[in-house]
């Protein structure tokens, strides 16, 4: 999504309780499970690389919403 941020910018107030829907590699999420989001968040990828295996984006997701807390 054009308005998805990173990980390590997902306000304090959506890390208290997240839930995570994570994608599939090429459809994504639908667009029924997007709208019903509080926030979308992409994992920055390096330039040549299309996408994570949902087991690592679920492994990053979880380290960055846990790592800073406060």
């Amino acid at each position: 999504a054009a308005d998805a941020v990173p990980p390590h910018r997902v306000p304090a107030e959506h890390r208290v309780r997240p839930a995570l829907r994570l994608g599939a590699e090429a459809p994504g999420l639908s667009e029924a499970a997007i709208a019903a989001a509080d926030l979308s968040v992409s994992i920055p990828m390096q330039r040549g690389v299309d996408s994570l295996n949902v087991a690592a984006a679920t492994a990053v997701a979880c380290w960055e919403l846990t790592a800073h807390r406060s």
